[in-house]
């Protein structure tokens, strides 16, 4: 029989709004800027993190994303930092600062690559942002898909925990570009939690769904 794993904390940053465990509990209609946006969030919850502001949009939206569902729960005290697992998927990968580096790169007459934007042309360097603020050390990778897959995240994390190749999960969807933010963060543990919620590819879409 395989193992049960469970949903133990939600977090959706979306339009301007935040919902934690299905429940909106911030929102913003004032700015109309991603990146603002996500400074308000900052601000208002006072993460106090004053590397937030090098980092690029999709950056931004996975450490405020990470941030807010992790204190939903002590994931990072219960657990050893190799335990934990971070794996998220998006659709346009780093293609917002990929554009803006060959942006800086395509005119010859005023060549100008910027070594703190180029750092940031990789999708996995958001996974790299959350494991330092919470020196979390266990498996990580970022996946690109048209569209959230929720059978094969869910799957993928359940082999993660049932072979105890981690003892809990930091999971989801983040994708930034052209101003359009969305993410959608879980923590999966093998234990229940008061949300009751198996992660299984249905319960996992649902959830999804209702956050989007």
């Amino acid at each position: 029989m395989t193992d049960k794993n469970y949903i133990t904390a939600v977090c959706s940053v979306k339009n301007g709004t935040v919902k934690i465990n299905n429940t909106f509990d911030f929102t913003n209609s004032l700015v109309t800027s991603g990146v603002d946006f996500l400074k308000s969030v900052y601000t208002h919850y006072q993460f106090n993190y004053p590397k937030f502001f090098k980092m690029d949009g999709l950056c931004k939206l996975a450490f405020t994303a990470s941030e807010l569902v992790l204190k939903q729960n002590n994931i990072t005290n219960t657990y050893k930092p190799e335990d934990i697992a971070i794996i998220i998927a998006n659709r346009t990968s780093s293609l917002e600062t990929d554009s803006e580096h060959q942006h800086a790169i395509s005119n010859k007459e005023n060549y100008f690559p910027s070594p703190s934007v180029f750092v940031y042309t990789l999708p996995n360097i958001m996974i790299g942002e959350i494991a330092i603020r919470n020196k979390i050390t266990g498996e990580n990778s970022v996946f690109i898909f048209d569209k959230f897959d929720a059978e094969f995240m869910s799957e993928y994390v359940n082999s993660l925990l049932n072979s105890n190749k981690a003892q809990c999960c930091i999971t989801g969807w983040v994708d930034f570009y052209d101003n359009k933010y969305e993410a959608f963060l879980i923590t999966v543990e093998k234990k229940k939690s008061a949300l009751g919620i198996e992660n299984q590819t249905e319960e996992l879409n649902k959830l999804f769904i209702t956050n989007a």
